[in-house]
């Protein structure tokens, strides 16, 4: 009934009338076929016989332009043009044209230019509840509802004044008998050159009601009938606009954003059957909490599937925090309590993540941006909980994110720089060893020590070029060393090596490429691998550690003290040397139990002693890490320790001061 230029008429409120506005130019085929027949038999046919109404008998020519014209033979394809005539001529017998009109099934009326009906067909008096004749002369505009609006009234006048082709508008109209309906208005002048309009009128209640259905479905979810994420978000931007915080709401809004913990095993085990009908027991569930929420409020909590096993409870006009953690509390609450579900009882917990703030400044994506991440920690910190949204927690996660998609292009780049911190020898003080320690120059965050980014680089794979670059690095600067400084006794320089850089790349190759390159001995190139990434080594990572062992280079077990402590594992794989975890070194300062303050604990001595003593009955060497104070290391030095490493003797410093350091004893 539309045609491509109009568009199709657009959905209405059931409460106000709709305008639909049509194109300046008419266009037959987009109109009934019923309306066209009709507009050209009023056009083309002769003048009637005078008919009695309310208002009196009606003049032949209230129906045609001119009533004394001869009448022109017409097509359905075309509208008739008359010549005018002179000389009157006497009527002729009704055409078969004004018959189709009368006997339409779609309403119809002949408007003047006055606004003013001037005929309507059987149709029309059937669906305003009276016979044809008695609309004559009355208003138009007043029985279909044309007035109602300034936009359709304008409209109306400009097609009755000749100054628009046509106006098509939806209204919702109260039949006789009580019942409303839609109904489809169009107005259109009768013929180019006729002073009269033809209105008709076309119930479109069904079609309606059918658009309202389908809007339904596609808005809602058929497992939980409960609102979808098209709905939800539809909701949420309204939500979000400056007329919803400038009507005198509070001009905040809060989400409960929850994922139910565990489903996909009802799925699974249980079948789609169950895991819906739990779905949908659950749904009810949280509208009950909805409504109680909502009791004594303006609005209820709007509840809706978002998909899968997630829901979502968004509160308009929030009143703050408290109101939500409410919130999320009583859908916790709500949850405990097991479902009978095809004769089983199944329990199910859900983890909530929970925000409020202002409405102004944010958006669905960031509010949803948000929620989500609230509800990865719940489910993070143990499930079954909500968690509130913390910004300084989102800052850490958005500069983490940052770091990790930056983290090999920085390695291209060159962001990456070397400290080295000063291992010495405990019985002389001379600089023995460094330890290479990485640091990022971001452009951005600034410097980054190891531990902002190491175990990022291990979880994408990103720390095989940047350990290979270190180890290159590093090795090329110990043998600078040794070159600067040939009266010394060359240091040796310990470098980090992750787990994955030795399954994911030739550790061993890589190795022996870099000491062929800068011309360093093997023996002045320690290895440092953690002890938990060492006790469990077997297959390739031990077949490269006998390996390099077998090369020359040292290897070292990081942090030792704090993994596995299996000491079986020390007499088989090809370790050179421990270094003792600085916890051990710092529990020196610490009190003794029910002793004076500042006494230390004779514990960690014991333990630091037989550690050492073992460690030289099986031929290694031990290094202390964080040796802060004189009196650590001459304890140290008594216990039996080789090396230190710590503040007391430097921090980690550039190349050149390490070069100023050799030679010189703590």
């Amino acid at each position: 009934m539309s045609g491509t230029s109009e568009g199709p008429t657009p959905a209405t409120d059931l409460s106000r009338p709709s305008v639909t506005q049509s194109d300046t130019t008419m266009c037959p085929s987009t109109e009934p076929a019923a309306t066209a027949v009709a507009r050209q038999a009023v056009a083309a046919a002769p003048p009637a016989p005078p008919r009695s109404g309310p208002g009196g008998p009606l003049p032949a020519a209230a129906l045609t332009p001119m009533a004394q014209s001869a009448p022109t033979p017409v097509g359905f394809t075309g509208l008739a043009q008359r010549p005018p005539a002179a000389v009157p001529e006497p009527p002729l017998p009704e055409p078969p044209f004004r018959s189709a009109f009368s006997a339409a099934p779609l309403a119809m009326a002949v408007v003047d230019r006055d606004g003013l009906v001037v005929s309507a067909n059987d149709t029309f008096g059937t669906l305003f509840g009276g016979g044809p004749e008695e609309f004559a002369g009355q208003p138009a505009a007043d029985l279909v509802d044309l007035t109602s609006d300034a936009r359709t009234r304008h409209a109306y006048h400009e097609v009755l004044r000749g100054g628009r082709a046509r106006l098509r508008c939806a209204r919702r109209l109260k039949h006789p008998d009580g019942h409303g309906l839609w109904v489809q208005i169009t107005v259109a002048p009768l013929a180019p050159e006729s002073p009269d309009v033809l209105l008709s009128v076309a119930d479109i209640s069904a079609r309606r009601e059918l658009q309202s259905r389908l809007r339904h479905l596609r808005n809602h979810d058929p497992v939980t009938r409960l609102p979808n994420r098209t709905l939800f978000f539809e909701r949420l931007s309204a939500a979000l606009e400056a007329e919803s915080y400038e009507r005198g709401g509070s001009g905040r809004i809060g989400l409960c954003y929850l994922d139910l913990d565990g489903f996909k095993a009802v799925n699974d085990t249980l079948g789609h059957r169950t895991g819906d009908r739990l779905l949908a027991a659950v749904a009810e569930r949280l509208t009950r909490c909805a409504d109680e929420a909502g009791h004594g409020r303006t609005s209820a909590p709007l509840v809706a599937r978002l998909g899968g096993d997630e829901f979502a409870l968004l509160v308009e006009d929030s009143t703050g925090t408290e109101q939500l953690a409410e919130l999320a509390e009583s859908v916790l609450t709500a949850l405990q309590a097991p479902f009978e579900i095809s004769g089983r009882r199944l329990s199910v917990s859900a983890s909530i993540g929970v925000v409020e703030r202002h409405a102004a400044g944010t958006s669905a994506t960031a509010l949803m941006q948000a929620a989500d991440t609230t509800l990865y920690w719940a489910k993070a910190d143990g499930k079954a909980r909500w968690t509130l949204f913390d910004p300084e927690r989102n800052a850490r996660r958005m500069t983490r994110q940052a770091l990790v998609s930056s983290l090999r292009a920085a390695v291209e780049r060159g962001e990456f720089a070397l400290e080295y911190q000063p291992l010495v020898g405990m019985d002389d003080g001379r600089l023995r060893g460094v330890e290479a320690l990485v640091r990022w120059r971001h452009p951005q965050f600034g410097t980054l020590t190891p531990n902002r980014f190491i175990a990022l680089a291990e979880e994408d794979g990103s720390i095989v070029p940047l350990g290979r670059w270190i180890l290159a690095t590093a090795c090329r600067q110990a043998r600078r060393w040794q070159l600067d400084h040939p009266d010394e006794p060359p240091i040796f320089v310990s470098v980090n090596v992750a787990v994955r850089q030795v399954w994911d790349s030739d550790l061993v190759a890589d190795v022996a490429e870099v000491l062929a390159e800068t011309g360093l001995a093997p023996h002045l190139l320690q290895l440092e691998l953690t002890e938990s990434a060492v006790m469990g080594s077997a297959g390739r990572p031990l077949q490269a550690l006998r390996a390099l062992s077998d090369m020359g280079v040292h290897i070292a077990i990081d942090d030792f003290g704090t993994g596995y402590s299996n000491l079986a594992y020390l007499s088989r794989l090809p370790v050179s040397a421990l270094k003792l975890d600085g916890s051990f070194v710092r529990g020196f300062q610490h009190e003794e139990r029910g002793g004076t303050a500042g006494r230390p604990s004779p514990a960690d001595e014991v333990i630091v002693e037989a550690m050492v003593q073992l460690a030289h009955r099986l031929g290694l060497t031990v290094t202390a890490e964080c040796v802060e104070t004189c009196d650590q290391a001459s304890r140290l030095r008594r216990i039996g320790c080789d090396t230190g490493q710590g503040w007391l003797y430097s921090r980690p410093v550039s190349p050149d001061r390490i070069s100023e350091l050799l030679g010189d004893r703590c």
